[in-house]
Order: structure tokens, then C-alpha cells, then sequence
């Protein structure tokens, strides 16, 4: 016999209660972009405060309740699920979070305001596409020159100096608003053609706005000319510096690279070689140095190990004219022929005399990488500092003072077994935003798990032959096998 106020708590969690508490409200928590762990804590948020919630969509449901959704994609969503409805029985509103986070918070249901609702009472041809934008920017396409320029890089800069401040969240949220802004196909010269794309908030807005009506946000130009924005820049721009060194140097008095070189007995070989060259490496590389960069790798590679490929990844396979470095994959079409094929390669570079600067990194073991959220840097790796000659009559310094026959350029090469590679080019090409989102997307949408080696489905209890990923973890509560589902990468990320 248990006690009678555990008895009284046995039975049917919240069903009777909830519906007594507030009979014209029954809520269905759309899981679409919520995820399952978090739509499970929601639901018992709201039961416990008396709200009546249930697990499947059906005629009783008054408010679909939604996060991170558009407006097109919340109607499709009904209109997947429509089914000839009772008489006298209105369709439920669908609603943004905020509406019931509003209601959490008041301890009942709050009035439905136009801000909550996400239905367009428009119909859907007579829009502009923008406003059926999607949601991901993997879904988007992302051009190298676009109408927002100027918008998208005052997005960005707040962007960066969030992420300098440790804010993750804004810096996310600026970076996706940027994102949107870089796929529309016009500019845009009103705020009103804002309205309903996804991840754009008050705070962006209000910037767009400012720089349609004055053409300069001050929010924006006060976060360029501030101090600790131009130091954390300055000191994140010096090969092996994070933000979180930049931080430390700033907060210890340190504000130019002067100021660094006194504190050089503190620097780590890799800042020391990034201080040392950072006239060279702070300037962009063109694509030309790129290519002439390849045709160096690619001949180390072929001495080498014959039938080894070399792929340029990064920024230039994206199509842009320059970048900050160049990254190079290379693989080998035999499994396991490119193991000890990196230290060959750098042996061979440094007898030609074009190795400033290495520092290899080993493949992680598997049970490191599995515990990693990203995977960019559990191959085989080397981050380097080439010598790269400048051509003919390319000298800097003018004809009086001709400067260097040669600069330093960063490189990375990266070694990937040939099972792994396509997954590894697509974690390689960028950017980094399209990979966060690609990754979300992958997790959220398809409840797989992306990363720079492979498609997992973290559901799947049994062993895949391949002898690369074959280890198990607990994974939210459930004993999860992440091994690969190759088949399932196509059809994943078509998106």
C-alpha cells in the first residue's frame, strides 16, 4: 500500500486537472524544430501548470504551438495533417513559442495577438517569394555577390563582437540574419519586406532600419571604433590566437602588437610563428597564390605515394577570389595506403625549403572523435606556414625598395581515408555558418547526427561492417550506436 498522497499522483498525468483548469485550451507542441528532449520538458512544464496537452495532433487541439518555424512552413504543416473536421469545429491557431512561454510565465493561457500567430491570411501566390524563405541556410542558396552588402556586413560585425563577448546566442542569431539577407533575390529598400522571414528580430530590424533612413547604424559604427573591438580583431588575426587568449591579453592592459611582442616569452610556438609573420598572413590570399600553392602539394604528394589526390577545399572550392588560408584534402583511392603519407609529405616540402612553420596533429582515436560536437580536426592534419615564391616583377616595396622574393602563407593539410572523404570535403568547403546549419538541419529535421566523417543515426542499435566507427554511447538516456548510414547521406542532404 502506498501512501495516500503517492496514490493520489498515480494515474493519468495531468488529463483531468489540466482540462478542469482551462476547458477551451488544449495545446499540441509541434516537435518539427523543438526536438524531442525539449518538447518533452515543455510538455511537463505545461502540465504542470494546468494546461491540457496532448501528445497526438487531432481535432481537439485549439493551439499548435511552434519554434523556429515559418509561416509557409507552419501552413504546410496543417495542411499535411488536414482531415475533414467535425461541424462547428474552427481550425487551431498556430502559434510561435512565445505565446506559450508568455502563458508559462502568466500561469494561464494569455489573449492571441497577431505577433504570436504564424498563418499568412494572404494566399501564398500573391507573396513575394522572400517571405517563404527557408528556414536552414544549407535549404538557401548563398551567392558570392548579393543586394545586401551593406546590411549584411553591419549584421555581422555585431556578430563578430558578440562572439568576442562569449555570446553564442547572438552571435547566432546576427550571423542567421545575415544569412537570410545574402539570399534575397532584390535589395531591400523598406523594412516591410522584412516581414515574416525567418530569424529576423527586433534587434536586427531595427539596425536594417537605421541604415535605410540614415544609411550608418550607430550601434554598428560605436562596436567598429570601440577599442576592445579593434584589439580582440587585431589579436584574433595572430595565427594561434582564440578569443579567449585575445580576451585575456585585453584584459591584461595588452591593445597593440607591440604590446604582444614584450609578452613574447608567454606565446606558444604557434603564436610566435603567427607574430612573426603577420605582416603576410593578415593579407588575403589571392587565388592564384592557391593554385600555385597546389601544384606545390600536389608534387610532394605524387613523390610521395603515387595515385594520392589532392583536393583544394575552403573558401576558393566555394568560388570566392581570395580568402585567409588554403586547405588541401588528400586521400588515396585504397583504403589505408594514405596512413603515414603526411609526415612523407612534409619531409619532402621542408627539403625544398618551404616549411616556415608545421605543427602536425595525429588522427584522434575514435572514442575522442565520438565524444567531439564537431569534427574538423580529428584527421590526420598538419597547420602550416608556407614559403611561397612571388612570380616575376611581383616584388612589394616599390622599385626603390623592392621588398621579398617570397610571403608567408597559411595552409592546412588534412589526410582523409578515401571512405570518409566525401564527408570530409563537404565539412572542409564551409562556410562555417552553412556547416552549423547543415548540422542542425541534419539533427533537427532527420534526427541524424553530421559531422566531418560521416551520417549517423543515433536510433541505430546494430553494427555497420566498417571498421572506422563501431563503438557505442549512451546517448540522451538510450544506448545509441553511431555508426555510419551511407545510404542515408543522399537523400539527407539534398536540402
Amino acid at each position: 500500500m502506498l501512501p495516500k498522497r503517492r496514490r493520489a499522483r498515480v494515474g493519468t498525468p495531468g488529463a483531468i486537472s489540466s482540462a478542469a483548469c482551462f476547458p477551451g485550451v488544449t495545446i499540441y507542441l509541434a516537435e518539427p524544430r523543438m526536438g524531442r528532449s525539449r518538447r518533452a520538458f515543455l510538455t511537463r512544464l505545461a502540465l504542470s501548470k494546468g494546461f491540457r496537452v496532448l501528445d497526438a495532433y487531432s481535432s481537439q487541439v485549439t493551439h499548435v504551438v511552434m519554434e523556429q518555424t515559418s509561416a509557409e512552413d507552419a501552413v504546410c504543416w496543417l495542411e499535411s495533417r488536414a482531415a475533414p473536421l467535425p461541424p462547428g469545429c474552427a481550425s487551431p491557431a498556430l502559434l510561435d513559442i512565445s505565446w506559450f512561454t508568455e502563458s508559462m510565465a502568466a500561469g494561464q493561457p494569455v489573449p492571441v495577438e497577431c505577433r504570436h500567430r504564424l498563418e499568412v491570411a494572404v494566399s501564398r501566390k500573391g507573396l513575394p517569394s522572400p517571405v517563404w524563405m527557408l528556414p536552414y541556410a544549407c535549404q538557401r542558396p548563398t551567392p558570392l555577390t548579393h543586394h545586401n552588402t551593406s546590411f549584411s556586413e553591419a549584421l555581422e560585425t555585431l556578430a563578430e563582437a558578440a562572439g568576442f563577448e562569449g555570446s553564442e546566442g547572438r552571435l547566432l542569431s546576427f550571423y542567421r540574419s545575415a544569412s537570410v539577407l545574402k539570399a534575397l533575390p532584390s535589395p531591400v529598400t523598406a523594412l516591410s519586406q522584412l516581414q515574416g522571414l525567418p530569424h529576423f528580430g527586433e534587434h536586427s530590424c531595427r539596425v536594417v532600419q537605421e541604415l535605410l533612413e540614415h544609411g550608418v547604424c550607430d550601434e554598428v559604427e560605436r562596436v567598429r571604433l570601440s577599442e576592445r573591438y579593434q584589439s580582440m580583431k587585431l589579436f584574433t588575426g595572430i595565427f594561434g590566437v582564440g578569443v579567449r587568449t585575445a580576451d585575456q591579453w585585453y584584459r591584461e592592459g595588452l591593445r597593440t602588437l607591440d604590446d604582444v611582442r614584450k609578452q613574447v616569452q608567454r606565446l606558444t610556438q604557434q603564436q610566435k610563428a603567427g607574430l612573426q609573420h603577420y605582416g603576410d598572413l593578415s593579407r588575403p590570399v589571392q587565388r592564384s597564390d592557391a593554385e600555385a600553392l597546389q601544384l606545390v602539394v600536389e608534387a610532394a604528394v605524387g613523390q610521395a605515394l603515387p595515385g594520392a589526390t589532392v583536393t583544394l577545399a575552403g573558401s576558393f572550392r566555394r568560388g570566392k577570389s581570395q580568402g585567409h588560408d588554403v586547405d588541401f584534402l588528400i586521400t588515396h583511392p585504397q583504403e589505408g595506403q594514405e596512413v603515414g603519407l603526411l609526415p612523407r609529405v612534409l619531409c619532402y616540402l621542408k627539403k625544398q625549403g618551404l616549411v616556415l612553420y608545421q605543427q602536425h596533429r595525429r588522427c584522434r582515436d575514435h572514442a575522442h572523435w565520438m565524444r567531439q560536437s564537431h569534427n574538423m580536426d580529428t584527421f590526420e592534419s598538419s597547420f602550416c606556414i608556407f614559403r611561397l615564391l612571388r612570380p616575376s616583377g611581383a616584388a612589394v616595396g616599390g622599385p626603390q625598395r623592392p621588398g621579398p622574393a617570397w610571403k608567408a602563407v597559411r595552409v592546412d593539410l588534412v589526410v582523409v581515408p578515401i571512405g570518409q572523404y566525401p564527408f570530409a570535403l563537404l565539412g572542409w568547403t564551409g562556410s562555417k555558418h552553412f556547416e552549423r546549419e547543415l548540422r542542425r538541419f541534419s539533427r533537427t529535421e532527420r534526427g541524424l547526427w553530421l559531422n566531418s566523417r560521416g551520417l549517423y543515426d543515433p536510433e541505430q542499435s546494430r553494427e555497420t561492417p566498417d571498421p572506422v566507427c563501431h563503438s557505442s554511447e549512451t546517448l540522451g538516456g538510450r544506448s545509441a550506436s553511431r555508426t555510419p548510414w551511407m545510404p542515408l547521406a543522399t537523400e539527407c542532404l539534398q536540402a
